[in-house]
């Protein structure tokens, strides 16, 4: 039996059991990961989220690993990556500095506060318009707005690669039920996709705000998705939609970031900004089947960020 200390936090409504895989390096060792995620992550008989994040040392400093709810590992999280940061910080001592995912290098900061009493990070996430797991570009630099009409007739598809495989399709209205079906017909043409893709259907309210919902691979619909969200932002300025070097609000089921994309000669980057909620502490016992957790140390912290959705939650929410 191994008992481990955790955290329950989430990134604009996109939950997770965050460990300190630093302070608690030995008690980890020999844990199966993806079973634990399997086990904690499921939200009838675990603790319920939307993965496990693990701060672990890293060649850098510190980094971060993200196990989906199926037991996959992701390569990257931008909802995840500011919860991991805030914890980081404890030790970095620093308002700004590096953290390893998925072989990548991101900047991390300490931000100043979407809104009184939330605690905000921002995070540099590098794009890439191409990738090994876009097998349908056929050697193409950028897919932006473009058919791909295995997956679907009536949608136009820009391909992002965060560190993880986005799609990103503009609708008038998003339908839940649709971008289900969309995204369990995506993850299932590895001729393609071979590893699999996150599938986002984005309405754009202004010339500032778009609205995203998106099917996540290794976890289905969630609330939000930060690198989702960081993706739509982007393809909207590949498309011409939206301006670089602007703030662009970006309002999910689970609350809003801002994305701030810059295009220049070392490539494209775009900012995530966003919340780091800590919403309880407590400590968990995993025999590497059964689960066994507590709850305490509960903080006033998700009070304060349902107040916030409250006041942005926009009328025209998509159909359920």
């Amino acid at each position: 039996m191994t008992k481990l200390q955790y955290i329950k936090c989430h990134g604009s409504g996109n939950d997770f059991i965050m460990i300190d895989g630093v302070a608690q390096a030995d008690r980890l060792s020999g844990v199966d990961l993806a079973a634990l995620a399997r086990t904690a992550c499921d939200r009838s008989k675990g603790i319920g989220s939307d993965g496990v994040l693990l701060l672990v040392s890293s060649a850098s400093g510190y980094g971060m690993r993200m196990f989906n709810p199926d037991g996959t590992e992701a390569g990257m999280c931008g909802n995840g990556i500011r919860c991991v940061a805030r914890l980081a910080e404890r030790y970095v001592g620093q308002r700004e500095f590096d953290l390893a995912s998925g072989g990548r290098i991101i900047r991390v900061r300490h931000a100043e506060p979407i809104c009184r009493g939330i605690e905000t990070y921002g995070a540099q996430i590098g794009i890439r318009t191409a990738s090994d797991d876009f097998a349908f570009m056929a050697g193409r630099e950028r897919f932006v707005e473009q058919p791909i009409e295995a997956l679907a007739d009536d949608l136009l598809f820009t391909a992002i690669d965060t560190g993880n495989p986005h799609l990103v399709a503009r609708v008038g209205r998003i339908d839940l039920e649709r971008l289900d079906e969309l995204g369990r017909r995506a993850n299932g043409m590895r001729d393609i996709l071979p590893h699999g893709v996150n599938l986002s259907l984005c309405e754009q309210r202004d010339g500032h705000t778009l609205f995203v919902a998106t099917y996540e691979r290794g976890a289905g619909i969630t609330l939000s998705c930060g690198t989702a969200m960081t993706s739509a932002a982007t393809a909207a300025v590949l498309a011409g939609r939206m301006q670089a070097e602007r703030d662009i609000r970006v309002m999910n089921r689970g609350g809003m970031v801002l994305c701030r994309t810059h295009i220049g000669r070392e490539g494209i980057v775009t900012r995530l900004t966003g919340n780091a909620t800590f919403e309880w502490s407590g400590s968990l016992d995993f025999d590497g089947e059964a689960l066994r957790y507590d709850v305490s140390d509960k903080t006033d912290e998700q009070q304060a960020w349902l107040r916030f959705v409250d006041e942005i939650n926009a009328p025209s929410s998509p159909k359920r």
